[in-house]
């Protein structure tokens, strides 16, 4: 038995939102203990603020992400990561006029049970 995984079909997640989420590895895909997404968020996009059960890992590809956590904004541009640790409050956007290409790597796997987003 080999002991590698090679993924060339990620799951494809539907959103409703213009987001473009592959998951490589996850709960949905080629099942792991952590996933890693590769993703790009449209002009212009946010999502409602959440509080995860997971360390969520970002590294920005191309372009810009904004990041609300806890009531501080960041920033974040191509080349730049950042590690949120989980039972922080969150709110993830791209307020700006370019689409944000960006790898998203959780610790435990994402799992919608565990994301706590906020109505």
């Amino acid at each position: 038995m080999k002991k590698y995984r090679i993924q060339k079909n990620p799951f494809v997640v539907p959103t409703n939102d213009g987001k473009l989420i592959e998951e490589h590895f996850g709960l949905a895909s080629i099942l792991s203990e952590l996933s890693i997404a590769h993703m790009v968020a449209p002009p212009n996009w946010s999502e409602p603020f959440q509080t995860p059960e997971f360390d969520e890992y970002t590294y920005i590809i191309k372009g810009k992400k904004q990041f609300n956590i806890d009531g501080e904004i960041i920033v974040l541009e191509t080349g730049e990561s950042i590690k949120i640790e989980k039972g922080a409050r969150i709110r993830y956007s791209n307020p700006f006029n370019s689409p944000c290409e960006y790898l998203s790597i959780c610790l435990p796997a994402f799992s919608m049970d565990k994301v706590n987003r906020e109505e």
